[in-house]
Formats: C-alpha cells, structure tokens, sequence
C-alpha cells in the first residue's frame, strides 16, 4: 500500500511539475511576447496565474516535502528493523 502510494504521488509530482515549467516556459515567452508588442497569450497567463499556477507550484512544493519526509521515515524504520 505504501508503495502504491509513493508511485502515485510520484507521478502526480511529475505531471505537476511538468505543468509548472511549461507554464514558466509560457510565461518567458508572453513576456517577450508583450515587450515586442506581440500578443503571445500574456493576458491569458495572467488569469490562469492565480486560479491555475500558483496553486500547482505550492502542490508542487508540499508534495516535495511529503514525498521526503517519507523517503526519510522510511529509511530510519528500515534502519531500526535491520
């Protein structure tokens, strides 16, 4: 179960992360999008920013130290059990 566990939350962190630098990537872009005068999709980043984006950078970061934490608690009960 733990381990089904793990792989799920890993791949959930992989899609996550996968979304968050594609949306840095979109970011780069509408920036130099708007600076040229280019319409690249810069308004539309900045809707999706606080609906969409920040919320999957911080499940990007919790998800991180949970997956650590348990990495780590993991290892100390192996250790402890051998």
């Amino acid at each position: 179960m733990k381990e089904k566990f793990l792989n799920w939350l890993n791949l959930a962190l992989m899609c996550d992360f996968f979304l968050v630098l594609i949306s840095f990537f979109w970011l780069a872009i509408a920036v130099i999008g708007e600076t040229t005068g280019v319409n690249l999709g810069w308004n539309l980043w900045q809707k999706l920013w606080e609906p969409v984006f920040t919320p999957a950078i911080g499940i990007l970061m919790a998800g991180a130290i949970i997956s650590g934490i348990t990495s780590w608690i993991s290892k100390k009960l192996d250790s402890k059990a051998s």
